[in-house]
């Protein structure tokens, strides 16, 4: 298994395309760079925002976890799961 630096939902929040330049969103508990995406510019993906966990988000996705094979890795959101 990689291994991956941790980043809280603090550090996330800032990687939303406006506070830094990158774009970051977590899915399961991986933050994936959608900096580079086409689909991500500005960090608002229809109506998601970027710098956030969108886990919950994608169970009304028309598409499925597949979308993020594509993404590369960048670590892993401090503290999940959540309870």
């Amino acid at each position: 298994m990689e291994e991956l630096e941790e980043y809280s939902r603090g550090q996330l929040a800032l990687r939303n395309g406006s506070e830094k330049p990158e774009i970051w969103v977590a899915y399961k508990g991986i933050i994936y760079d959608c900096t580079n995406s086409r689909h991500w510019r500005q960090g608002i993906h229809y109506g998601h925002w970027a710098g956030q966990d969108l886990t919950e988000e994608l169970i009304s996705a028309p598409h499925g976890s597949m979308v993020f094979k594509r993404l590369p890795k960048v670590g892993k959101l401090k503290g999940y799961p959540f309870r």
